[in-house]
């Protein structure tokens, strides 16, 4: 009799998106003329930069010649892009990461998720609350939790609460961890992480032997030059952090799959008969075991974001969906609602009005103004009477949703 892994079925009833794809279908079902604007899912609406497509057709050509022909690639990566990502996003800014410490991915939260292949069962694991479900449900998967209680937190993981009361401002926790996961630019919640707030969660993973899994996706929309964009301007963090980034926002590759994860060589862990391992090695070991790497079409793309076009282009497209952020933003403060993030992230986190909890606002912005958000229950026990809106859409269909905001009050 074949079996099953079990741990799936404990995860709770569809992943938020779904979920949220399959009540806004039975809405459009029963009201087909219904102009409904999307600001749920973290995709982006605008073109690859032109910078990407040139370089994207120029490998194409490149593939139609025996003489210039990829087959398969490094699964590491290609040493062309590696090095410019070491040279642009950590070098320029003092930041030691050599190329040979960079591993290209078809995405940061492939990842994050593929990252517990090297890890045990026994962790004690650390997660925001809320916080970007991958780093729970990869978990529940994995079999490194029990069941989830009534409010969908799981037996085994240690939640930390952000939330206004705390000023999103995570405490250490008050029993011992292995694995923090910390995402900044914070996705769901739109804040940015301090220098002084970073250091204290470097000192306690070094103090307590844990590690950090630091998701920095959306580091290119930090404009406050006081905020770190990568863990590793903190003092200490190559002992103790691994680091997640993408393409998929900056660049819009969000369908064309390229990212890249950052694992120091000399970060290594001690077993449980105290020999030390090397978390490169293991990582470089996984990777090349069970992953063929992404395509040379894709990874040249991705190089084009390191020259000065593509870099006035991405830039340009960051400045793009941060304008479209700040109109979210005022427009929701126009009409009396609590709102958070929206400055160094694309994503506006608000407090649900009234007696609204996080679906029942979901529902009144459905009816009544025809928006569709993110419920922040959904994202975590603590993200209940919260609501996430996303900056990633058309500026046509932002400048609408602002304008409807006074009817989702009624």
């Amino acid at each position: 009799m074949v079996s099953v892994n079990e741990n799936y079925l404990k995860l709770k009833a569809g992943y938020l998106f779904p979920e949220i794809a399959r009540r806004v279908n039975a809405f459009i079902e029963a009201n087909p003329d219904a102009p409904v604007i999307k600001l749920g899912i973290g995709d982006v609406t605008e073109p690859l930069p032109a910078a990407c497509r040139e370089a994207m057709h120029k490998a194409i050509d490149e593939m139609g010649d025996r003489g210039s022909f990829h087959g398969y690639g490094p699964e590491q990566g290609y040493g062309f892009l590696r090095e410019k990502i070491a040279e642009t996003d950590y070098k320029s800014r003092g930041v030691e990461v050599s190329a040979d410490e960079i591993f290209i991915s078809d995405g940061s939260k492939c990842d994050t998720g593929n990252v517990l292949d090297i890890f045990g069962n026994d962790n004690r694991i650390a997660v925001l609350d809320p916080v970007y479900p991958v780093y729970v449900d990869t978990n529940v998967m994995a079999g490194h939790t029990g069941a989830a209680d009534s409010q969908g937190r799981y037996e085994g993981l240690v939640y930390l609460p952000v939330t206004a009361e705390n000023d999103f401002t995570p405490a250490l926790p008050e029993e011992p961890v292995d694995l923090i996961y910390l995402c900044y630019p914070n996705n769901p919640t739109g804040v940015v992480a301090s220098r002084e707030m970073l250091q204290t969660w470097v000192n306690y993973a070094l103090e307590n032997k844990a590690l950090i899994l630091f998701d920095a996706a959306y580091e290119a929309f930090i404009s406050d030059d006081s905020i770190p964009r990568s863990i590793f301007e903190i003092e200490g963090a190559r002992e103790c952090c691994i680091e997640f980034r993408s393409f998929s926002k900056n660049a819009g590759f969000t369908g064309t799959r390229c990212a890249f994860t950052v694992i120091p060589k000399g970060l290594k862990v001690t077993t449980k008969d105290g020999q030390e391992v090397s978390l490169h090695q293991l990582w470089n070991r996984r990777q090349s075991t069970k992953f063929n790497g992404v395509s040379y079409i894709v990874q040249r793309g991705a190089e084009a974001v390191y020259s000065p076009e593509g870099q006035k282009q991405t830039r340009e497209l960051v400045e793009f969906y941060m304008e479209n952020a700040r109109l979210l933003r005022e427009g929701l403060e126009a009409v009396g609602i609590s709102v958070y993030g929206g400055v160094n992230a694309p994503y506006v986190w608000l407090k649900t009005p009234g007696d609204f909890d996080s679906w029942g606002f979901f529902d009144q912005l459905l009816q009544k103004a025809h928006l569709v958000g993110t419920p922040g229950s959904g994202f975590g026990a603590a993200g209940e009477g919260y609501f996430r809106l996303s900056a990633f859409n058309t500026r046509a269909n932002i400048e609408e949703a602002v304008r409807r905001f006074p009817e989702a009050m009624k």
